[in-house]
This record gives structure tokens, C-alpha cells and sequence, in this order.
């Protein structure tokens, strides 16, 4: 769980260079992961679908391509972020706090949140809002970094995040301070079947989680009880 306001301030301050450093960061792998997670939802056939926390839109328009016939809503509460993903362009745009969404329950089919849950100011909340927004039966999708359960890789990719990351970060962004938040967030953030259990216990009959590329990250999906 997070302080909104500095949340908001980062992102705010990122907006403009977020997509050009998570791309050298990840080596391009961030692509490929929410390209991943668009190809699971795309198997639903969605007609409604939810992007929380879209930021940039990234995910929102690999969604829109992978399923071209779904209405998609993209929601976040940084407006900055959601600038950057009207150049895209991706107009489907609203902006709303994940714990106090301004929507009916049971309106999607799909709800996803790439890199957002984990800066969220509770997780539970998040959660709980989630799976009310979801129609019975639909399928909630989380996408976001994890710590790999297997040594040495685990040491090697904390070094990574604390040592390598805030300071090319801090060079493409000129703001090092919100990469070193981020880089925090992410050791303290729940993975694997810690984040099937939180899921699980707030709205959600079943869970599963995905690694990808070794564990970096994770994709979760969950589904409503019908």
C-alpha cells in the first residue's frame, strides 16, 4: 500500500519519458509482456473491458488489438499519464481513483491493471472495487513486477532494482527519486501465491499466476464467482 500523493506526484512528473524508460529498462520486454496478457483476455472475447490504472495506455491499445470489437474504458487517476495515452491514440479515457471507482457494478466483462495494483494506497480496496465492477463470472487480469523465487537470479535482480535501475532511470527521466520509490514498491509487493491469496480474499473465487521471463514479472488472473 502507497501514499497516493506521492503516487501522484511521480507519475506526474515522469509522464513525459515513462514509456521511453520502461522500454530501456526492460529491454523492450515490457512490450512483450502486455502483449502476453492481451492474448489471455482476447481468448474471453470481452465485449466490455476495463484497463485500470492505463497510464500511458500501453495496455489499452494491445487490448484494442487484440480484441478489436470490445468497448474498452481506460481509467486512471493521473491525468499527466493519461495525456501520453491520448497520443497514442486511445481516447476511451476517464480519470478515477482504483478504490472509488465512478462506475456501476457488474458493467465489464474484463478488468486488467499492468503496473498499477502495486501503488495503490490499499490493495484490498483496489481489489474489492475490482470485482465489483466485474459482471459474474468475469475475469480479473493483473500484470506487474515480481521478485524471482529462484537464487541467484533473485539477488541479481534486487541489485538490479536498487542499484541500476534508479540511476538510468533518474538519466533518461531527470527524476531518480520516483524510480527509487518504484524499485522499493516492487520488494515489497506480493507475488505468486501470496498474490494469489490476497486476490482470493478480496472478491475473487479462484486465482492462478503465470511467470514470465523467469519471474521479473507475473501475470495473475482471477475470476468472479458466477
Amino acid at each position: 500500500m502507497q501514499d497516493a500523493g506521492f503516487v501522484r506526484q511521480a507519475f506526474a512528473n515522469i509522464a513525459d519519458r515513462y514509456v521511453l524508460a520502461n522500454h530501456v529498462l526492460s529491454a523492450g520486454t515490457d512490450i512483450l509482456w502486455r502483449r502476453t496478457c492481451a492474448r489471455h483476455v482476447a481468448r474471453l472475447a470481452p465485449q466490455t473491458i476495463l484497463d485500470l490504472a492505463t497510464g500511458s495506455g500501453d495496455l489499452a491499445v494491445a487490448l484494442r488489438d487484440r480484441c478489436p470489437s470490445a468497448r474498452i474504458l481506460g481509467a486512471d487517476f493521473s491525468v499527466p499519464m493519461m495525456r501520453q495515452a491520448q497520443k497514442r491514440p486511445f481516447e476511451p479515457l476517464i480519470a478515477a481513483d482504483g478504490l472509488a471507482l465512478p462506475l456501476a457494478d457488474a458493467a465489464f466483462d474484463a478488468v486488467t491493471v499492468a503496473f498499477g495494483l502495486r501503488n495503490m494506497a490499499s490493495w484490498p480496496q483496489a481489489l474489492q472495487e475490482m470485482s465489483r465492477v466485474l459482471k459474474p463470472g468475469g475475469w480479473l487480469y493483473v500484470l506487474d513486477f515480481s521478485i524471482p523465487p529462484v537464487p541467484p537470479l533473485d539477488r541479481l535482480y534486487l541489485w538490479y532494482l536498487k542499484r541500476v535501475l534508479p540511476r538510468v532511470a533518474g538519466w533518461i527521466t531527470g527524476d531518480r527519486a520516483s524510480y527509487e520509490y518504484l524499485a522499493s514498491s516492487i520488494e515489497k509487493f506480493p507475488s505468486g501465491s501470496a498474490m494469489e491469496r490476497l486476490i482470493c480474499d478480496h472478491g475473487f473465487a479462484r486465482c492462478e499466476s503465470r511467470r514470465l521471463s523467469f519471474g521479473i514479472a507475473s501475470l495473475y488472473s482471477a475470476q468472479k464467482a458466477p
